[in-house]
């Protein structure tokens, strides 16, 4: 008669047994990376578009709680959803590190990270009219050809845009044609699209026959393309000096304020904005961008090299776990 209460309270004490097991192991997952959650909105570059998909792919694996969604525009463009319309993003990582100096810093973001570089190219077909002929030397005689159709990117939305004028402008010093730069930008101006990548479509559909693009992009998407000489293309921070004799105006913070941009080597920058909805996931994120065996890997492999650790005007407003990728300016 008394076998049923001693089942009953072997019964009870499993019981007790598997809740004392599952309280520890949420105490535990609790205290594990593991237990990051929720969506993670992330602001980016079009040009970051193919390695950050790999990145947030790989990130995700090992925080499956969390759901990184990724929007792609021009770097200005990310920059004013945050600034003018106040839109939630929890990392924004842009093509030019300036752009979150001055449009971000200091009411919108306390501080910023250079993370990458990159290099100006011009993309083309196989097919592209003169697609034969065009080098290094004659490339602004072939697409100064009335028949010849290039595109490039609105400099008001997109760091792309502006370094494509940039590089029109050290173009005519290196070769030293006056007017070569004013000819190239009246030339096609229908063309002008927000984004760099937006040209892809283009260059795809034979609307154009070149585009002036990162050369990330180009490798990322297996186009022919022309190299520039260094003292054109805005990659070397040894030029820097002859990057910096010559500017271009964009737009500032506010509607009719200018900003004069002076040219600098490429280097890519990312920040946390100050109305990041999750936080936490997104410091965690950034630490698996910048670690060098994993998020820095498929930057590099992605044709965008690493310039970590870089000197940071906002070094001390870093959050301690990612003051080892930066150096005090």
């Amino acid at each position: 008669m008394n076998m049923p209460v001693i089942r009953s309270n072997r019964l009870h004490a499993a019981l007790v047994t598997l809740a004392c097991i599952f309280t520890a192991l949420t105490a535990n997952a609790e205290d594990t990376p593991n237990a990051l959650t929720g969506d993670l909105m992330v602001f980016h570059a079009g040009s970051l578009s193919v390695p950050f998909r790999q990145i947030a792919k790989a990130f995700q694996e090992q925080h499956p709680g969390v759901r990184v969604l990724r929007e792609a525009a021009g770097s200005r463009a990310c920059a004013r959803k945050i600034a003018d319309l106040d839109r939630p993003c929890d990392i924004f990582a842009s093509a030019d590190y300036t752009v979150i100096e001055t449009l971000l810093i200091p009411k919108h973001a306390d501080w910023c990270l250079k993370f990458a570089s990159n290099e100006m190219v011009i993309a083309y077909r196989p097919d592209s009219r003169g697609a034969g002929e065009i080098t290094r030397d004659n490339w602004p005689e072939v697409l100064l050809r009335e028949e010849i159709a290039f595109g490039r990117a609105e400099p008001n939305a997109d760091p792309c845009g502006y370094r494509t004028v940039l590089t029109a402008k050290l173009a005519e010093k290196h070769y030293a044609r006056q007017g070569l730069a004013e000819r190239l930008l009246a030339k096609d101006q229908r063309y002008i699209r927000p984004k760099e990548t937006d040209l892809l479509a283009l260059l795809e559909t034979y609307a154009i026959d070149y585009l002036f693009i990162y050369r990330s992009v180009a490798e990322q998407h297996q186009l022919e393309c022309v190299l520039l000489p260094d003292e054109v293309n805005l990659k070397d921070p040894k030029l820097a000096d002859l990057y910096r004799s010559v500017t271009v105006e964009v737009s500032g913070k506010k509607p009719g304020e200018v900003i004069v941009k002076r040219g600098e080597p490429m280097v890519y920058g990312l920040t946390i904005p100050k109305n990041a909805p999750n936080p936490e996931a997104a410091l965690a994120f950034v630490q698996f961008l910048l670690d060098p065996a994993r998020g820095m890997a498929i930057m590099k492999d992605c044709g965008q090299p690493s310039v970590v650790p870089s000197p940071s005007a906002s070094y001390a407003q870093l959050p301690q776990s990612l003051r080892p990728f930066a150096t005090e300016e």
